[in-house]
């Protein structure tokens, strides 16, 4: 289903190239004074600078023609040469009821057969997952959910941080502590147990107490070496443990992710394209991309347009040992071998936009990145009230389990004192409690720009009014109430929905704007405008209900037509909703 904005498009590029202009001049757009009109279109100026006319006199040639499409219901011109477009309500009706008829509510088909693999969450393997992991999980999955709604075939990986010095500090560490000695002992021939030696909870403990014995004593820090190029070298006691520390902290992360409504297609990590990583060094020695600098091994990635220095990439340390960007490289390997995209997406935090820049430049320059283009969609910090990263209240690193119970209790208390659901069963209640806390979560950080950092005010950000998650959710409630109260028979939309008002007007064409929405915010990566359309369409559903009596209306065809839309516009909200990764509770 083509947007209403595409077809005035095509509509208006026709009367400018009539007038021997291009096309492309034509572009309509939403209005930015809807008090004036609908929509507007403003390429009479650049025309009159391209034609040197005065650019009244090409648009009062253009709004001619226009006036005889029976589309508009009015065309203005105002200004130096802007044109105003109002549609007929006639051309409203019809096109919201191709809209109700849509399983897809008009989304577009921007991703149709291309591929796109998405690379976000990034936690590590023996670590807990903390407030710093959150935006790029909910960034993440809003994208991936956005994408796949657009027609992109989608492949979501984690890549685990599973591999390098802090897995060495692990395994050093339980040796010291004489945990599980069979893992140790170079005469052992296998199996290994299949029960972990180690629980979540102990590697929660032990790995921070192996990173500071490991600072405080250059004899366990260079243990921890030796156990980290023995992991990698395929010691078969030390894999066996590697693939327990994995599988236990999948559990916590699963909960974790879980718990925010997020899933992956892949659970790979680091270690899963070491195989690749020996290969990939020959051959990029054999097609002479590397160079050796300082006894490092080196892919040169400067470009003669750089305004500021760039580095070279280093694939291999003067020691041997291998880094983050080579792992990174193999994992493009690995991925367009595997899903051959057409994009590779990064979500990760911005201040690592200059290593993935290297990575980027390296793979296109050895030709690793096959026809995938390499993107880095990086994200700021969410604060606390000082503006600082947000801790606990102590000062330490809060843990995102913590977060998440935390959301959860302010939304129990925001629940009590709206008075909403004090007659519920307790289980139900809870369960609500738990969809308004992440609809607090997931709304405060994704109506912010993914680029900016935020302020994390919990107090305002879990209120039911103003521009928040537990709005929307509300205001979705109230459109179920009243189509639970209405006669069945008056639920589907009237074969021509009958337009009374101006809130009925401004309500449709906001329904109509889900496929700009869906579009422009996968083309700049930017859930916020979902957030902004979310919050919008709610907005004008309120004024459309505070006028309309809706269920007491005694005109059947009025209240067909008003019903119609209230039901259109819960099916348009839940599914934007859903693209943020947010549920709707059956009642509040």
């Amino acid at each position: 289903m083509t947007s209403l904005s595409a077809e005035l498009s095509a509509i208006a590029g026709a009367a400018f190239a009539e007038e021997g202009l291009s096309p492309e001049l034509g572009s309509v757009q939403i209005s930015d004074r809807p008090d004036l009109a609908q929509f507007q279109c403003n390429g009479a100026l650049p025309a009159a600078k391209a034609a040197r006319q005065n650019p009244r006199a090409i648009a009062e040639k253009v709004a001619a023609r226009l006036k005889t499409n029976p589309v508009f219901a009015k065309v203005e011109i105002a200004g130096p040469g802007f044109i105003n477009l109002d549609v007929t309500d006639d051309a409203l009706a019809e096109r919201l009821g191709a809209m109700a008829k849509d399983a897809r509510l008009g989304a577009p088909q921007t991703g149709s057969g291309k591929s796109v693999v998405i690379d976000f969450g990034g936690a590590n393997v023996a670590k807990p997952m903390h407030v710093g992991h959150l935006r790029s999980s909910v960034i993440g999955d809003s994208l991936q959910r956005l994408f796949r709604a657009n027609g992109w075939q989608v492949t979501s990986d984690v890549h685990l941080g599973d591999w390098g010095l802090q897995m060495g500090q692990l395994i050093s560490e339980i040796e010291h502590r004489g945990i599980a000695p069979i893992y140790f002992d170079a005469n052992f021939k296998g199996p290994y147990p299949a029960q972990s030696p180690v629980t979540m909870d102990d590697l929660e403990e032990i790995y921070p107490a192996a990173s500071a014995a490991c600072k405080a004593d250059p004899a366990r820090l260079e243990e921890a070496r030796k156990a980290t190029a023995e992991l990698q070298n395929g010691r078969p006691g030390y894999r066996a443990l590697w693939e327990h520390f994995f599988a236990v902290s999948r559990v916590g992360l699963e909960r974790e992710w879980g718990s925010l409504g997020i899933h992956f297609d892949l659970w790979k990590g680091e270690a899963s394209v070491e195989p690749l990583i020996q290969p990939m060094i020959a051959d990029l020695r054999a097609r002479h991309i590397t160079e050796e600098s300082e006894g490092a091994l080196v892919i040169p990635v400067a470009r003669p347009d750089d305004k500021k220095e760039m580095p070279p990439l280093i694939l291999v340390k003067s020691d041997g040992a291998v880094l983050y960007g080579t792992t990174d490289l193999a994992t493009i390997v690995d991925r367009v071998k595997e899903q051959n995209p057409d994009l590779i997406l990064y979500v990760v935090d911005q201040r690592q936009h200059l290593h993935f820049e290297q990575v980027y430049r390296a793979a296109e320059k050895a030709g690793l990145n096959g026809k995938a283009k390499l993107e880095h969609d990086g994200f700021g910090t969410m604060n606390g009230p000082e503006g600082k990263p947000f801790k606990t209240r102590a000062g330490g690193v809060m843990k995102l389990f913590d977060l998440i119970a935390m959301v959860a209790e302010e939304a129990q208390k925001r629940l009590t004192e709206a008075g909403i659901g004090a007659d519920y069963p307790q289980e139900e209640r809870a369960a609500i409690a738990k969809m308004v806390g992440i609809a607090t979560l997931k709304f405060a950080d994704l109506s912010n720009h993914r680029l900016t950092d935020y302020i994390f005010d919990l107090a305002r950000f879990s209120k039911f009014e103003g521009k928040t998650g537990p709005y929307l959710q509300y205001a979705a409630v109230r459109m179920q109430s009243i189509l639970r109260k209405a006669d069945p028979e008056d639920l589907n939309l009237a074969e021509r929905a009958v337009l009374r008002t101006p809130e009925d007007r401004a309500l449709i064409l906001q329904l109509l704007a889900l496929p700009n929405a869906m579009s422009a915010a996968e083309e700049k990566r930017a859930p916020n405008i979902l957030c902004d359309y979310a919050f919008n369409l709610a907005q004008e559903f309120s004024r459309f209900y505070s006028t309309h009596h809706i269920l007491s209306e005694t005109d059947a065809t009025l209240r067909a037509t008003w019903l119609g839309l209230c039901g259109l516009t819960l099916a348009t909200m839940t599914k934007v909703l859903d693209l943020l990764g947010i549920e709707i509770p059956p009642r509040m």
